[in-house]
């Protein structure tokens, strides 16, 4: 065990945070997320929500400050299905920055996670439960 590091953590996302460069993405996926299709990088959290990990990556994890630096899934146009999940993000993030959420298409969605460092597998219910995160420097 180290100091400091959140429990939530696996020795395995700890070693891909760490491996992952300035610009690099990594996604959080919901538990409906094609993964395993989309990743280069797999990571499993199954018994997991998508916030506790993401709370537990921001400690560590710089993000971008010369681009947009989160990204989330839009809902499919006529969905009219609740996202009380991104509200959830909002306040993680708020923290680190002050760059608001984009909203991206479900299918270029899948294409960023294609070309992500690594995507996350959670076990996380909600719908519309995906976020991408774009690595920073660390200045401090």
């Amino acid at each position: 065990m180290l100091k400091g590091i959140p429990s939530i953590i696996s020795p395995e996302l700890l070693k891909i945070l760490m491996e992952m460069g300035h610009g690099d993405e990594i996604v959080i996926a919901d538990g409906n997320f094609p993964a395993v299709t989309n990743a280069q990088r797999l990571v499993r959290c199954d018994g997991h929500g998508v916030v506790p990990i993401l709370d537990a990556i921001l400690k560590l994890f710089p993000l971008d400050t010369y681009q947009k630096p989160v990204y989330i899934m839009q809902k499919t146009p006529g969905d009219t299905v609740a996202t009380p999940i991104w509200d959830e993000f909002k306040n993680s993030i708020a923290p680190y920055t002050a760059e608001e959420m984009e909203q991206i298409d479900r299918f270029e969605f899948y294409d960023r996670a294609k070309k992500a460092f690594a995507v996350v597998a959670t076990g996380e219910t909600a719908l519309y439960g995906n976020i991408i995160l774009k690595k920073g420097v660390v200045k401090e």
